[in-house]
């Protein structure tokens, strides 16, 4: 059974996206590789290629992404930008407005369908915090998703704003091309080894969890941990009092899982630094009054939902954008609205939404056609002045 359907790639009107995985493909840096093992970040009905390493690359991702597409023939609407998305009451519908560009035409369309799936995530734009001073700093100000490669900084003082598993990679990208970077670090972060004797950290986790309760299986991560790696808190890197999986369940916060990052806060070459006071033109100086000169800063500061800017819809999410109802009922409101890739539990957390909601929306199908109800098209295209 095939349901009609329609996929639209949401981007800003400035960046409309023109290609499958938009974010992947042009907001993440050259080093990236999927931080767990590949069974666990496939989508359903296609797994990874065997010959792909357990840890795949960025690229063979996107290349996966793309053959996943063409396999199970996904054309989604390209250069396209949702404005906005609401239920009519009236007709009992979607109504989704959209605006796109070619050249000097800006077109307006309309979209009428019986089901909405929010699939845009939790990570779908970026965070810029308002530091002081940062306006008056006169080097390069960008965000982690801007960066590709440390190429372009060889030889410089680079500050990277953020301590989490983008962070890490980064400092580490800009000690492998020569630069010196320095890593605020504002708060608590629980860092992990990516492998424990020999097996990926969170295989050992899920497979520990399923006969021990969490609180049990993050104390026995933290003494592993703490084996292998060592006392973090003496290179500044302070554990919070929550273990990490609490910590990602219920606050949603990721442990970073090192790949290399480490070695090099030892070894000295990344500097790790409390928080900002304040940018003057050629320097920060820090909470402890340490001043620092720098030539270029780096902002991980990670991602939100843009949910709220073109969700006309309050009782099913919240304000920050993401499901008010916690995992694993955060997938399904009302009139046909669906949630995926929310879960805070990476791609495999999408990919369990997606299998609940083809087969939600497949049963009240099915039902429909057995009660012999008159079906509307599941979505209508119209060409529309708003």
């Amino acid at each position: 059974m095939v349901v009609a359907n329609l996929i639209l790639e949401l981007f800003k009107e400035a960046f409309l996206a023109d290609c499958i995985a938009s974010l992947w493909q042009k907001r993440t840096y050259n080093r990236l590789k999927l931080h767990l093992p590949k069974q666990f970040c496939q989508l359903p009905k296609l797994p990874f290629p065997e010959n792909f390493p357990e840890y795949p690359t960025k690229n063979q991702f996107i290349n996966y992404l793309e053959s996943y597409a063409k396999h199970f023939d996904i054309n989604p609407q390209f250069n396209q930008c949702v404005q906005s998305a609401k239920y009519d009451e009236a007709c009992k519908l979607w109504r989704i407005k959209t605006v796109s560009i070619s050249g000097s035409t800006r077109s307006e369309v309309e979209y009428i369908c019986q089901w909405i799936v929010v699939a845009t995530g939790e990570n779908a734009e970026r965070v810029m915090p308002e530091i002081d001073g940062l306006g008056e700093f006169s080097g390069d100000v960008i965000h982690a998703c801007d960066y590709k490669s440390g190429e372009e900084y060889t030889g410089k003082k680079v500050l990277v704003v953020g301590c989490g598993n983008s962070g890490m990679e980064v400092s580490l990208d800009l000690c492998n091309h020569n630069a010196s970077p320095s890593m605020v670090v504002r708060s608590a972060v629980h860092v992990l080894p990516r492998e424990i004797i020999g097996k990926s950290t969170f295989e050992l986790a899920m497979m520990l969890m399923k006969w021990l309760p969490l609180w049990l299986v993050d104390k026995l991560l933290l003494i592993l941990a703490w084996f292998i790696l060592g006392n973090t808190g003496s290179y500044g890197l302070k554990r919070p009092s929550i273990g990490p999986l609490e910590l990602k369940n219920n606050y949603g916060k990721t442990p970073v899982l090192d790949v290399g990052a480490l070695e090099k806060i030892r070894s000295g070459d990344i500097k790790v630094v409390p928080g900002i006071k304040r940018f003057s033109q050629n320097s920060v100086e820090l909470v402890s009054g340490e001043i620092l000169e720098l030539d270029s800063v780096i902002l991980a500061t990670g991602y939100c939902s843009n949910v709220p800017f073109w969700l006309q819809e309050t009782e099913f999410f919240s304000k920050n954008g993401l499901p008010r109802a916690p995992f694993p009922n955060g997938w399904k409101g009302k009139a046909g609205l669906y949630a995926v890739g929310f879960t805070r539990r990476g791609l495999s957390g999408a990919s369990s939404d997606a299998t609940r909601i083809a087969q939600d929306i497949g049963k009240v199908w099915k039902d429909d056609l057995k009660q012999k109800k008159q079906k509307v098209p599941t979505h209508r295209r119209c060409i529309s002045q708003f």
